[in-house]
């Protein structure tokens, strides 16, 4: 397994005495996406910022590449420097898109030719060439996020963090950019940490996925884990899942399930224990409805009605 880039430990964060995050350990492997999804107010922006080093925790120990990050030491800002952030509002300064792109490039002191080749690459990438010498203010709500990503892209971050960029675009835009974000994130293989509440941004973009709600995280694992296997009756019902039904386990077989419901039986793959009580989160496109003298291959769906 690679080796995480980015962890936190034991990270708490309280404000006015109030805990609004607790979260005993997260970690980002090296050129992974990470999708944080949760409703407003679960604490999702406040870990992102804590791991992107700009907000320290209450209490806690963040790692990156391994070393712990030492809060108010000179060598914050030089840590600092491996990370670039896009915000939903498109933090832009009040001079043109290539100035702007070449920003983060000349705050670090790159040399002349490379902050040029850089500018002019992100800006090609980023479809805003013909935008280089407009004033970043005139820009359109996409138009800037391209800019603010053609920025982040251009410094080569070691992590990119998104705190829901495209939440305030339109429909068209938001798809189009973010089928534009998909590609350059797998062509780059860039580590990034994506905040989102929509539950389609976080299944397009994200190889992991963590839930949080409460400033804790009730789940994390690979999408399908997430979205088909939800821990809770919570995780189950904010990714989606909008038929949920109590029922018991009244036999099991090499995985197979038959939970009794209402007085009806539902197989279903699981791990579970004869008498255990169960929730069944049933979604349409995952059931096979049968006659009681047919029997259906269970390759063919993951749940069934008889």
């Amino acid at each position: 397994m690679t080796a995480p880039i980015l962890e936190g430990l034991d990270l708490r964060v309280l404000y006015a005495g109030r805990p609004v995050l607790e979260v005993p350990r997260i970690q980002v492997r090296a050129g992974e996406i990470l999708a944080i999804i949760g409703p407003n107010g679960a604490g999702k922006s406040t870990l992102l910022r804590v791991l992107g080093l700009l907000e320290p925790p209450t209490s806690g120990v963040v790692r990156f590449r391994g070393s712990r990050v030492a809060w108010g030491s000179g060598d914050l800002l030089a840590t600092r420097r491996h990370f670039a952030s896009v915000f939903q509002e498109p933090l832009l300064c009040d001079t043109t898109v290539e100035a702007n792109i070449a920003l983060g490039l000349r705050l670090r002191r790159a040399a002349s030719e490379a902050v040029t080749t850089q500018v002019q690459t992100w800006l090609a990438r980023l479809g805003i060439a013909h935008l280089a010498r407009r004033e970043a203010g005139s820009l359109s709500g996409g138009e800037a996020q391209r800019c603010s990503l053609a920025r982040a892209f251009a410094i080569q971050p070691d992590v990119l963090l998104l705190d829901e960029p495209f939440a305030a675009l339109d429909p068209p835009t938001k798809d189009e950019l973010l089928t534009l974000l998909h590609g350059l994130l797998r062509q780059e293989g860039c580590t990034t940490v994506f905040v989102t509440h929509d539950r389609d941004e976080a299944l397009r973009l994200g190889d992991r996925i963590a839930v949080m709600m409460d400033g804790r995280i009730h789940q994390a694992g690979a999408p399908p884990e997430v979205f088909g296997r939800p821990i809770s009756e919570e995780v189950a019902r904010f990714v989606g899942v909008e038929t949920i039904l109590p029922g018991r386990v009244v036999a099991e077989q090499a995985g197979l399930l038959t939970v009794e419901v209402d007085g009806m039986k539902i197989e279903a793959l699981g791990r579970a224990t004869v008498g255990e009580r169960v929730l069944v989160c049933l979604r349409p496109a995952d059931l096979v409805i049968r006659r009681r003298d047919k029997r259906v291959g269970l390759e063919s769906a993951r749940n069934h009605l008889a």
